[in-house]
């Protein structure tokens, strides 16, 4: 049995698709299902249902790619420490979130205590951010909701007020609050499904009795604002991405029932090695004051 093996069957078994996990790995499909078979060979045990061209994990799999993603995430921190030791391991940091409006001023903060440090900033659906850091390909996650799962520790970092935005003129933008079920009617602004503003959206919808019509999705923050501005429609979301921006924003509605909120937190894999840039940073985000 080889590293590379386990690396191929990891790969697989996230993608339960030969061709997708080929194209990731770059080498040929013919190739690849070679691996696996003598893998299977050699452990005496299918690891996958195959199907024509569908294959999906089968329990001796499931059981077999958590001890591999052990395995492997061990290994990486072992060369990750050894390098570290010996002076190599540079000192960057890979931080994936779905948008934190303060990650520019927690960046020049820590920048003056550590100058020296590089950083490499991911943005993604929780499901994408959660799969890099399992993984290993990312050190932190700060997202809201909070990154959690086996293995996975999170430190709440603050909680904030959930709007319902409107431009100017709307039917709400003279009152104060409303309850939620009145915007029942109302088409919505989203970013695209797996994003936590989203499941958010839906969550409190639920709460209040309806589904969203949601008219417009996107993936980048600032634009739900701007899209509200422009009267396409409505939104839940927190003031603070666009409170601060020199452009005329939305109004925004406080929500009596049903009570929306979000926490934003800290997730890391634990017992995972960090290097010393990242160990740096976890502690100044930890001792942070976001409020």
């Amino acid at each position: 049995m080889e590293l590379n093996q386990l690396k191929y069957f990891q790969t697989v078994a996230r993608y339960e698709h030969m061709s997708r996990a080929a194209a990731e790995l770059h080498i040929a499909q013919p190739s690849l299902s070679k691996a696996i078979s003598q893998l299977e060979q050699s452990l005496g045990v299918n690891l996958f249902e195959r199907q024509g061209r569908q294959i999906k994990l089968n329990k001796f799999g499931r059981v077999f790619k958590s001890h591999v993603d052990r395995i492997l995430l061990e290994f990486e921190d072992g060369k990750r420490e050894l390098s570290d030791m010996m002076g190599n391991e540079n000192s960057r940091v890979t931080v994936a979130s779905n948008y934190l409006p303060a990650f520019p001023k927690l960046l020049k903060g820590f920048l003056e205590l550590y100058p020296h440090t590089a950083f490499r900033h991911i943005i993604g659906s929780t499901a994408k951010m959660k799969q890099q850091l399992e993984n290993g390909k990312v050190d932190l996650c700060i997202s809201s909701p909070p990154i959690e799962g086996p293995f996975i520790e999170c430190k709440p970092l603050f909680t904030e007020e959930i709007f319902l935005i409107v431009p100017e003129g709307h039917q709400f933008a003279e009152r104060g609050s409303i309850n939620l079920i009145e915007a029942a009617n109302e088409p919505f602004i989203s970013l695209r499904e797996g994003f936590g503003i989203r499941d958010l959206t839906e969550e409190c919808c639920r709460q209040a009795g309806f589904t969203p019509n949601i008219v417009f999705e996107m993936d980048i923050a600032t634009k739900v604002a701007e899209l509200v501005n422009l009267g396409f429609g409505v939104a839940l979301y927190p003031i603070q991405p666009w409170n601060k921006l020199p452009t005329i924003h939305p109004i925004a509605v406080h929500i009596k029932e049903p009570n929306c909120s979000r926490t934003t937190g800290l997730s890391f894999v634990q017992n995972r090695y960090l290097p010393q840039a990242a160990r740096q940073f976890k502690d100044y985000i930890i001792a942070y004051n976001f409020y």
